[in-house]
């Protein structure tokens, strides 16, 4: 079955850098666009980046200039490395993966909490 597993959240202070990993399983991962999304206590969730098969990527506003999406189609892992942290960023961080409107995929989610 598809499998999304997010790793690499956690508490970082202001100011700091995260890594998120996203490793697929039960796809065909490369003809995937994957992204990251986010969702804050009370907030809808949120599109944060994307990257499309062909490896173009579109952010969220916010966080353009500070994150960066990846993906390696070898080792089927979509990545977020995310700098210059704010609080702002708190959020449970989940993996996607989308081949159209109706084949979607999520991962379980990692939390991202960013505080002094």
């Amino acid at each position: 079955q598809v499998q999304l597993v997010e790793s690499g959240g956690g508490l970082v202070q202001p100011g700091g850098s995260l890594r998120l990993s996203c490793s697929a399983s039960g796809i065909n991962f490369k003809i995937y666009t994957m992204g990251w999304y986010r969702q804050a206590p009370g907030k809808q969730r949120e599109l944060v980046a994307a990257i499309t098969s062909g490896g173009t990527t579109n952010y969220l506003d916010s966080v353009k200039g500070r994150f960066t999406i990846s993906r390696d189609n070898f080792k089927n892992t979509l990545s977020l490395q995310m700098n210059s942290l704010t609080p702002e960023d708190t959020a449970v961080y989940y993996c996607n993966a989308r081949l159209n409107s109706v084949i979607n995929y999520w991962g379980q989610g990692t939390q991202v909490t960013i505080s002094a």
